[in-house]
């Protein structure tokens, strides 16, 4: 666990600002970026990371889904569908690794790996994602999405989320954008983060009973990221996608490598 010093404060403090920021106007970075930062540059156990993660995610989102929803921007049919899946799969998947009683050690190592795989396949689905969402009819002329497609995304969501802290962003936007294309991307962006407070708050609430969550580095995290969700939310009408997106990418892709070497 690392020492919460005054400069340990600061730079979670500054790492919550700037997650905060990228959540509100993207929707993506709560999961992808904050637990590979806390494992990597403050030295916090895998494990921990991703229980304290999750509830720094939960609270971070629910700050930027009120933005999107006077907004209009979330479909409630598809969130209600998503949430189908992926609530009983994180309830599943807390549950086996609390029966199963998993060595603590043994998990961190599995977390780190699963870590790095899914943020260079979130930096693919970053890159590949305006081929899927800048195409096609507009949404009130197609059929809405099968409800059987989305539980099916909802739980491999719920899945990997519970167990890595990581996919309800940007995973979850660019799955979205390929099983509901007629969805606008701000529909997208909205109704995903939308999705994601349930689902990580129940994830979270998992692992806060496991012991796996440091409330200080929450702390330290939601002080910065209030404000920056107030900022993201102001630049995102200025900042182009694009920009935004490859920096992401950039950002994740160097994660995931220091995930695999350290």
């Amino acid at each position: 666990m690392i020492d919460l010093t005054f400069g340990s404060c600061l730079g979670l403090a500054a790492c919550g600002f700037i997650v905060g920021s990228l959540v509100a106007a993207t929707g993506v970075g709560a999961g992808s970026l904050t637990t590979p930062l806390l494992v990597v540059g403050f030295g916090v156990h895998p494990v921990v990371a991703v229980g304290t993660d999750l509830l720094f995610a939960a609270t971070t989102k629910l700050a930027a889904a009120g933005w999107h929803h006077k907004l209009g921007n979330v479909n409630a049919r598809v969130l209600s569908g998503l949430a189908l899946g992926s609530l009983p799969a994180a309830v599943i998947t807390l549950s086996l690794i609390f029966v199963l009683a998993i060595d603590m050690d043994v998990l961190a190592r599995v977390i780190r790996t699963v870590l790095a795989v899914v943020l260079a396949l979130t930096v693919a689905a970053l890159l590949l994602r305006p081929i899927f969402s800048e195409a096609g009819p507009l949404e009130a002329e197609q059929p809405p999405p099968r409800l059987w497609r989305l539980v099916a995304v909802g739980a491999v969501l719920g899945f990997v989320v519970a167990l890595t802290s990581i996919g309800a962003g940007a995973i979850g936007v660019v799955a979205l954008a390929i099983v509901a294309p007629a969805l606008s991307p701000r529909r997208i962006v909205g109704t995903d983060i939308a999705h994601a407070i349930p689902l990580t708050l129940i994830s979270g609430a998992g692992h806060f009973m496991l012991g796996n969550t440091n409330l200080q580095i929450l702390a330290m995290l939601l002080a910065g990221s209030i404000p920056g969700v107030v900022l993201g939310a102001r630049l995102s009408q200025r900042i182009p996608d694009t920009t935004l997106r490859w920096l992401l990418a950039a950002v994740l892709a160097l994660a995931a490598v220091l995930l695999l070497i350290k």
